[in-house]
């Protein structure tokens, strides 16, 4: 029987791209897990599956053990201690736990919340709630490069604030944030400042203590780990900072997130961190390398491009653009070899415009025009020069297939979003 101390973790390749069927660009939406995490996760399934609660035999023991040794291999990551990780079912649930803990916790002291008019919809989601509740919420608007400043930060604090949550970059422009001004100007006025650094981590460097953040989550299947398991990390400060929890039960981690450990789910986020923690350096300056040359392959070629997003402060894998004379939809439909994703989200039967998008500024058509490209670990340069190729030569047809349509006064022919 493998211990989680000597099971091997071998170096294997990706998954060869000639297998998948179609050219994966959607790294935003999520990853693949990397073999060498799956590697890693595989003895928890069958051979050491204890329950780490069961400390009373080796089962519960091994368990334990590897558990914990990926809640350093996760605090190594970020420059924390260990024991300011909590486990939970993924980023939604981190930030969840993170705004309506600290509502809970700190009801008596304020009522008043800021965030950004871009957050994701699972830190959106929670504030809208707790509006409902009699809270009072702030929501900043961005700049056209999708930025939230640190002045605009401070502005928006009133004696009765209790929690600003700003994310640390942004899944669908790439845009980063200065996550450190902003925590200054938190910490000034002691208030709380947590970041949905789901995007972030292990793609950019996130040293915790120096930037400042008292609450950051996490999710493994943004960083090639596996679905279903996330972190919060919770900063130990003085006096301890304080959070209401959300599942009871057990008193697992710390009483703050009760249910029994999804052990493999977990040594796989934390293979996934180590992973990232020695190789992310250099897989950023590769994935730099070639969404640059996605965008400067394409741009070349194209006439009436934007690029939406910050166009240096980016994440090294994203790129977000926006075709003129395209509909975003119909791109989408055009590409079935390549998985990329449009700034518009369909809901039901009617297409609607990316609000991120919107609210940077973009009108309606050029909101639809939008494609966002999502490179990751195991995308080849090979890839990317098919994808320059196959985005030119189709948008090219679109266009003219519309100039053609709108010349003989044909009407447009709706485009279906069910694809």
């Amino acid at each position: 029987m493998l211990s989680p101390s000597t099971a091997p973790q071998p170096q294997l390749s990706p998954p060869s791209p000639s297998r998948r069927g179609c050219i994966y660009l959607d790294g935003h939406a999520t990853t693949p897990v990397d073999p060498r995490v799956l590697e890693t996760m595989l003895p928890f399934f069958s051979e050491s599956f204890g329950n780490p609660a069961s400390r009373t035999h080796v089962y519960g023991w091994r368990a334990e053990e590897a558990v914990e040794r990926a809640r350093g291999e996760i605090a190594g990551l970020l420059g924390v201690n260990s024991k300011e990780v909590i486990f939970t079912s993924g980023a939604t649930e981190s930030n969840n736990l993170a705004i309506f803990g600290t509502a809970g916790a700190c009801r008596e002291q304020g009522n008043h919340l800021v965030t950004s008019a871009i957050e994701h919809h699972s830190v959106l989601g929670p504030f809208r709630q707790l509006e409902k509740q009699g809270f009072q919420v702030t929501y900043l608007q961005p700049s056209r490069t999708g930025a939230i400043t640190a002045a605009q930060v401070a502005g928006a604090i009133t004696p009765r604030t209790i929690l600003v949550s700003i994310m640390a970059a942004h899944n669908e422009i790439g845009t980063i944030y200065p996550l450190a001004e902003i925590a200054r100007a938190c910490a000034e006025r002691r208030i709380r400042f947590h970041t949905d650094a789901a995007q972030a981590v292990g793609k950019i460097p996130l040293e915790v203590p120096s930037l400042g953040i008292d609450l950051l989550s996490l999710t493994g299947h943004k960083l090639y780990g596996p679905k279903g398991t996330g972190a919060l990390v919770i900063r130990t400060k003085s006096p301890r900072l304080q959070l209401q929890p959300l599942i009871h039960g057990g008193g697992h981690e710390r009483g703050l997130r009760s249910g029994t450990l999804n052990v493999p789910g977990i040594v796989g986020l934390g293979a996934a961190c180590r992973i990232a923690r020695e190789e992310m350096e250099g897989e950023a300056r590769r994935l730099r390398g070639l969404r640059d040359r996605l965008h400067q392959g394409i741009c070349s070629q194209l006439e009436d491009l934007s690029l939406n997003g910050h166009p240096e402060r980016r994440l090294p894998g994203n790129l977000n653009l926006s075709f003129g004379g395209v509909e975003g939809e119909s791109l989408i439909v055009s590409l079935r070899d390549i998985a990329v994703s449009s700034g518009a989200a369909c809901t039901s039967a009617k297409p609607e415009p990316s609000y991120v998008l919107k609210a940077i500024g973009l009108d309606s058509d050029r909101a639809h025009s939008s494609l966002r490209f999502g490179l990751g670990r195991f995308t080849t340069a090979e890839e990317i020069e098919y994808v320059i190729k196959r985005v030119v030569e189709t948008v090219k047809r679109l266009r003219d297939l519309a100039s053609a349509v709108k010349n003989r006064g044909i009407p447009d022919q709706p485009t279906s979003s069910d694809h």
